[in-house]
């Protein structure tokens, strides 16, 4: 049985990390950390939920003898900036680590400190794999470190790649994304209270979102080339979801068939990856609590195409992708505990 540790348990995603593993047959929660103001709660106090199923005080500061002893993975489900003061010690110990913020995630750390802050362990970045396992499950499997991708990203991404891949569009994509609330977080802002989302759409970050580089890197080291996103978020009223619908030119006329069979051929062997039917759009009603990404293409003209994707923003854009690159990383089926 693999031994977790859970940094950031009360969060959105720290919650839903939880939920997926107490169910999941090959693993056992044995450490738990909230903030220090949060005091020591039961798990089940964090997550009504789940009792009966799993009994676990949590600690407000990291118990490094405990994780030492009591821990083989630990998912760092924390803030950016946050999270990269950990691996350290963690490292240390020798333990796998799943980072579900930003810290890792960019091979170039200059982009990293442009868009977040001075990064605090820049010798251990190298080590971490960019846990998309569409694209990189041989590097996942069998490796020690994984940074987690963002939400935005992994449905941004999943939808481009198979163009990028086959280089078939030119270089510049205009990405809308509408997001379910969790995808703020669980800190208090005014934006994000009930009577302010609900009955309302809005965009924000509208060109200078903190995914919108990340999207950026990783495509262009697919292509080759120089892709750039003009990428708006938006926030709508339902808890959880994110419904990306995503705008190119086609560098040459390419049929409707053709432009299917290559996201069919692209995905067929991918378990989290559903491609519709030509001219489908997916919904965020159908990925909801899956850890699925649903895919859905439209040539609206000879040259412009449309790419839907959909998924859950707190599965397989945080939670769920952080499991499935565990299971890799310790060579465990891909699918548990989702099917």
């Amino acid at each position: 049985m693999v031994k977790i540790g859970i940094f950031g348990i009360s969060g959105y995603a720290g919650q839903k990390l939880t939920e997926i593993l107490v169910s999941h047959s090959e693993v056992e929660i044995t450490a738990g950390f909230v903030a220090p103001a949060e005091g020591t709660p039961e798990i089940t106090e964090i997550i009504p939920k789940l009792k009966g199923l799993i009994e676990l005080r949590c600690k407000n500061t990291p118990d490094w003898q405990e994780i030492e002893k009591n821990c083989d993975v630990v998912f760092l489900a924390l803030p950016h900036e946050v999270s990269m003061n950990f691996v350290v010690s963690l490292a240390k110990m020798g333990k796998k680590v799943v980072d579900l913020s930003a810290d890792f995630r960019f091979d170039d750390l200059k982009i990293y400190e442009n868009w977040y802050t001075k990064h605090a362990c820049p010798d251990l970045n190298c080590k971490f794999i960019y846990g998309l396992p569409e694209l990189n499950r041989d590097k996942i499997k069998g490796c020690d470190y994984i940074a987690n991708p963002g939400c935005y990203p992994t449905s941004v991404i999943l939808a481009l790649y198979p163009l990028v891949k086959n280089n078939l569009i030119e270089n510049k994509v205009f990405a809308d994304s509408k997001s379910g609330v969790t995808g703020a977080g669980r800190t208090p802002a005014i934006g994000n209270l009930f009577a302010e989302c609900n009955e309302n759409i809005k965009a924000y970050k509208m060109g200078e979102h903190r995914h919108q580089p990340e999207m950026e890197e990783v495509l262009n080291n697919v292509g080759g080339g120089k892709c750039s996103i003009t990428f708006v978020p938006h926030l709508v009223p339902y808890n959880q979801g994110i419904l990306s619908t995503c705008y190119m030119t086609l560098k040459s006329e390419t049929a409707e068939e053709k432009l299917q069979e290559i996201y069919e051929k692209t995905y067929a062997d991918e378990p989290f990856v559903r491609i519709m039917k030509y001219g489908v759009s997916p919904e965020v009603k159908n990925i909801v609590n899956t850890n699925f990404c649903d895919i859905g293409i439209k040539l609206v003209d000879t040259k412009t195409l449309v790419v839907v994707s959909a998924i859950d923003n707190l599965v397989k854009g945080a939670a769920g992708q952080a499991v499935q690159n565990m299971n890799l990383m310790l060579g465990l089926k891909e699918t548990l505990p989702f099917f």
